[in-house]
């Protein structure tokens, strides 16, 4: 099998390999999560101000500090992730943390052979498209899960991102999707120092594939917006002024 073919289980065991390092890296600093930080930033929080209440479905929520946050929002939560060590982890950090949620371990595509259930919003941020090959699918998944007036919030690194290569020194790929990225990556973007060493594929998505993938499905685009900085090179600029050989 080529890694195209193949990039589920490549993923998944990427993102298993890695969910321990996050787990207790600096980056995601779990003691002040759990004394009440939330994980959700500036960016989407004026959207999830009215979800108090709200059935929530979290794709590819990672080990579920998102999930949690909406959940501390007062929204019913549902994360999805295709990596059983982070599902594992999320039902820890909930028990740890004293919130209920709901988590489900899946790729998200064959969700609907998990999950019976409508949704009022869906929920997906930073860093998720990329691990997947077919926008129309996972549009059609939101589509499937949305409740009839239901609202999707999504926030995302801007593709324009994904055409560097890791230390944001040269452009090394295309703004568009012309097939699958196979790379190997030594560490982790949370702890470069992780002795790790792993596989994984992705894809870079256009603006306009993303927005017609959602039109294609039946959903109206209500707003758009852009920001003149990324969170991703904010926060790999502050790590370094920290600590140089972090990211190195």
């Amino acid at each position: 099998m080529t890694p195209e073919v193949d990039y589920k289980a490549i993923n998944k065991a990427s993102w298993n390999a890695r969910t321990d390092y996050h787990f207790k890296s600096e980056f995601y600093d779990i003691e002040s999560f759990i004394a009440g930080k939330s994980s959700l930033k500036n960016i989407e929080l004026p959207y999830l101000k009215d979800i108090k209440g709200k059935t929530v479905l979290h794709l590819q929520c990672h080990f579920g500090m998102d999930s949690l946050s909406l959940a501390r929002l007062g929204a019913e939560v549902t994360g999805v992730d295709i990596s059983d060590r982070a599902i594992t982890r999320a039902k820890e950090l909930a028990a740890m943390a004293g919130v209920a949620a709901e988590f489900v371990c899946c790729d998200i595509y064959d969700l609907p052979n998990h999950l019976d259930k409508k949704f009022d919003v869906v929920f997906t941020s930073y860093g998720t498209i990329g691990w997947l090959p077919d926008l129309d699918k996972w549009a059609e998944v939101v589509a499937l899960y949305l409740k009839p007036g239901g609202q999707l919030i999504f926030t995302e690194f801007h593709p324009f991102v994904w055409m560097y290569d890791d230390d944001f020194e040269g452009i090394n790929y295309n703004y568009f999707n012309t097939g699958a990225i196979v790379e190997i990556e030594n560490g982790t973007y949370a702890d470069r120092t992780a002795p790790i060493t792993r596989q994984y594929v992705m894809w870079n998505h256009s603006l306009s594939e993303v927005l017609n993938s959602l039109i294609k499905n039946g959903m109206g685009i209500s707003k758009v917006e852009e920001f003149n900085y990324s969170l991703l090179t904010t926060a790999l600029r502050a790590r370094w002024k920290k600590n140089p050989a972090s990211i190195m």
